[in-house]
């Protein structure tokens, strides 16, 4: 989006905005002495106060303001304002209100899995009713099977937000071994807002056999945490006061919360991000390039339709980088299936292309373009990121 285009239009905008305001208080200001230098002299004790001096004061004053030119001085600026403000509307209409239907492409889908991820979108913000009128109506029973694994999710999620650690306990208890696989400490983190709970609420007997039941294991791997959280035990229903307090601080709830819905969606084998959000918000931040190149292409509409490959880059934040990618120092060309990362033996890395060109198509050895050393397309190796 043009962003420097509205902030110029703006920025002279605001200074018409200005000139007119001035002009216009400098005009007032103007009338105003005018007639208060008449009155003056009317209200005058040394002046006679006949009816034909009346006269006199009030025509040099009429003439006074006619060479002002009130209404001129005031219009000009104002028109001119209109002006402006008129041609920064357009220009916020064609920049924020575009015609978005021209970077449309006649592009085939699956529509059982569009059906699929509308559904799952629902589920996955909890709207149940929502998601299984889109099943029904679509015809899609297979979609189900997410179903009942977010409701469990809410459910767990619901039940920490009213301080409720039970479900959630029961979940990281059970998918323990999935949880250790992948290297995650949510069950310490679970154990240690119960432990908390019960050090605050409770008795130091219950504090330390809930220590000993569920957190002792955590000892040599999280040897600071289990530290800091037996010292606890000297603080029974006074935590508060304790070097300790920062456990008490509902961020802890909140971290954990998020953490369990993130790897809650992981043992799922889905993404934690809405992918429905993901790919909407992804386009709304390429649309401006794709009107773009649509506008510059418009004479070339099947070309536009058939084009495999966008001819320029669609630049996006990092939030929507969700692999590596490897830029081929020869050629430039981004990496792909069809023209993968190579290692060669000096263990720079080319793209095959560029292997294959140097090589001449495998049929001699060739030099690498960083170092002397010299390699056969035998001796490169794919790299995968």
């Amino acid at each position: 989006m043009e962003i420097s285009s509205i902030k110029d239009a703006f920025d002279r905008v605001a200074k018409k905005q200005k000139l007119c305001s001035s002009k216009s208080e400098e005009t007032v200001d103007q009338v105003g002495r005018e007639i208060e230098q008449a009155l003056a002299t009317l209200q005058s004790p040394h002046d006679p106060s006949t009816q034909a001096d009346q006269k006199s004061v009030l025509t040099e004053l009429k003439s006074k303001l006619n060479a002002i030119g009130s209404l001129q001085q005031l219009e000009g600026p104002n028109k001119e304002l209109n002006s402006s403000l008129a041609k920064y509307q357009k220009l916020l209409e064609k920049l924020l209100n575009p015609d978005i239907s021209k970077a449309y492409r006649n592009v085939e889908f699956d529509a059982h899995i569009i059906n699929q991820i509308i559904a799952s979108h629902f589920y996955r913000q909890g709207l149940f009713d929502l998601g299984d009128s889109i099943i029904n109506e679509a015809g899609e029973p297979n979609a189900t099977a997410l179903r009942s694994q977010f409701l469990e999710m809410h459910q767990v999620i619901e039940a920490m937000r009213s301080r409720n650690l039970q479900p959630a306990l029961t979940w990281v208890t059970a998918n323990r071994e999935k949880l250790i696989q992948i290297g995650s400490n949510l069950e310490l983190k679970v154990h240690t807002l119960q432990y908390v709970e019960i050090v605050q609420y409770g008795t130091q007997p219950d504090a330390l056999k809930y220590s000993r039941d569920y957190l002792r294991r955590f000892a040599d791997l999280y040897t600071d945490d289990f530290q800091k959280l037996m010292g606890c035990l000297l603080y029974v229903r006074r935590l508060e006061k304790s070097p300790y307090a920062e456990l008490l601080s509902p961020t802890h709830w909140e971290v954990t919360t998020e953490e369990l819905a993130r790897q809650f969606c992981s043992l799922m084998g889905q993404s934690y991000e809405n992918p429905l959000n993901v790919v909407f918000t992804a386009g709304v931040e390429g649309l401006p390039t794709l009107l773009k190149l649509a506008n510059v292409m418009a004479a070339k509409k099947q070309e536009w339709q058939e084009m495999k490959q966008l001819p320029v880059p669609v630049e996006l934040g990092k939030e929507f980088q969700f692999h590596s990618i490897f830029v081929c120092p020869v050629s430039r060309d981004q990496g792909s299936e069809e023209n993968p990362p190579m290692l060669l033996p000096c263990l720079h890395v080319l793209c095959k292309q560029s292997i294959m060109k140097l090589s001449k198509n495998s049929t001699r050895t060739f030099k690498c373009p960083y170092c002397p050393a010299e390699a056969t397309v035998a001796h490169c190796r794919q790299v995968y990121f």
